[in-house]
């Protein structure tokens, strides 16, 4: 009995531990399924963190374009490349290459949110599966 309430603790915890403690105790397929519900939440946090690095680079295109809409046509404007700045052409193509970056972050930013939310479906599954599964052994 003591092995299924680690557990539970683990599936609300998330910590190892109790896997490592309890694992003479529980069952083959629910220590896999605990072992795949932690990588998924490793995977879920992954991506998480992909989605906010996207959403700072969206936040810092959209203060640039903010700031060239103020400068007029004679302004120099200046990109970074790498750890250089080299003068722009002009401010339409500045203004063109921001709106192609901003493009393409937002489509990795809809693919991002639509894998955290079917990574956090299976998460859910997974955790009723092993939950339902240490009821049944935790009754006999």
């Amino acid at each position: 009995m003591i092995s299924i309430c680690l557990i539970r603790n683990l599936l609300i915890t998330g910590i190892k531990e109790c896997v490592d403690m309890a694992e003479g105790e529980v069952s083959q397929q629910v220590q896999d399924q605990i072992n795949r519900l932690q990588q998924l939440r490793a995977q879920l946090q992954m991506i998480m963190q992909q989605r906010q690095q996207v959403e700072l680079r969206l936040k810092e295109i959209d203060d640039a374009m903010e700031e060239l809409e103020k400068a007029d046509a004679k302004t120099p404007i200046y990109r970074s490349v790498g750890a250089i700045l080299i003068k722009a052409k002009g401010k339409t193509d500045v203004v063109s290459e921001l709106e192609a970056n901003k493009e393409t972050l937002t489509l990795r930013k809809t693919t991002l949110d639509k894998q955290e939310g079917r990574t956090k479906e299976k998460l859910n599954e997974l955790q009723s599966k092993i939950q339902n599964a240490l009821n049944v052994s935790g009754n006999n």
